[in-house]
């Protein structure tokens, strides 16, 4: 990751060739984690389902995990509200916008969203790459394989030999993670420049203060108190996911190393990381910028989604160390 950012600013404006191919490994490497993750996904959320082989458990760990992000997400609400304020973040800076057409997002899209969920034809949903119908989709397959019990069996045969499939399709490219994380920072580094990079030096690394400081002491906190783990041997177990999504700055592509470190490392079980991971990164949405602020938004907004992206990663897996102490207490 660190010569991948030496590298980019090395190469600003010069030697096109290597960043071509930079560019082109980068790409191969995310189009081979995003291949197998709806796929993933649909057979890890139903295999969890059936696994928990109660509905209402599975609410339960639900519940539990959507208490768990909303409590963190209030705090770190406040805390994006308050630092800037307490430093004056971006004090003299003012830039022209384009238009002056700033419109506030329409609550029909919201509403379409909604009425979007139940996908009425799974196969374009998979084409299309819609996660949260894939998502829906999943958990009408998983309640109703628990509903018709034995009859179901030999259908659930094939979503577990789909997702062992994916689980190793997935483990074998990670073994070029290095590689991957380097070629797709390098192009990112180079295009921002180094004189955009220095002129909002100080804006990231008060950025970055902010998010690692939330990273360590809310959700290490999280896992030390309500996880009962180490926060070191957390955050020494979850290192691969982090550092992976802060070089692809996608979540989702993060998804299937998440999971292996918390199943592998911190002991979680399939069922809990399919829903606290699989599920809540699905429901993560962006809404629309004003066409005014795009270009300056797209200008630094990769250097900032990094941080963010990473942080975001660990507090997923924190959840999923939070809720498996909660599970193994129930029980």
């Amino acid at each position: 990751m660190i010569l991948g950012i030496l590298t980019g600013l090395f190469l600003a404006g010069r030697f096109e060739i290597i960043l071509t191919t930079t560019s082109v490994l980068g790409s191969i490497y995310m189009n081979a984690l995003n291949m197998m993750i709806f796929p993933m996904v649909f057979c890890s959320i139903v295999m969890g389902i059936t696994g928990i082989g109660s509905a209402k458990t599975t609410g339960k760990i639900t519940g539990a995990a959507m208490l768990f992000f909303l409590a963190t997400t209030v705090i770190a609400s406040f805390v994006g509200l308050v630092i800037p304020r307490m430093i004056h973040l971006g004090k003299g800076v003012s830039f022209e916008m384009v238009t002056s057409d700033i419109q506030a997002t329409k609550m029909n899209s919201i509403l379409d969203m909604v009425k979007g969920l139940i996908p009425s034809n799974p196969v374009a949903t998979f084409a299309e790459g819609n996660m949260l119908q894939v998502l829906m989709f999943a958990l009408i397959v998983g309640f109703t394989l628990i509903a018709i019990g034995e009859k179901g069996e030999p259908l659930l045969k094939v979503i577990d030999s789909c997702n062992e499939v994916c689980l190793k399709v997935i483990s074998t490219v990670m073994y070029f993670t290095p590689i991957g994380v380097f070629c797709t920072i390098v192009p990112v580094v180079e295009a921002n420049g180094t004189s955009t990079i220095v002129s909002l030096a100080t804006q990231l690394i008060i950025l970055y203060v902010a998010f690692y400081g939330f990273a360590f002491i809310v959700y290490g906190g999280a896992v030390k108190f309500f996880g009962k783990t180490s926060p070191f041997k957390f955050f020494r177990a979850i290192m691969p996911a982090a550092l992976n999504a802060f070089g692809t700055c996608s979540s989702s592509a993060t998804i299937p190393i998440s999971k292996s470190c918390v199943e592998n490392e911190l002991g979680v079980s399939n069922q809990i990381s399919s829903i606290a991971i699989a599920s809540f990164v699905a429901l993560a949405t962006m809404a629309g910028l004003p066409a005014g602020v795009m270009g300056v938004y797209i200008s630094i907004n990769t250097l900032c989604d990094m941080g963010a992206t990473c942080v975001n990663v660990i507090g997923d897996m924190a959840g999923c160390v939070v809720l498996k102490e909660k599970i193994e207490i129930e029980k």
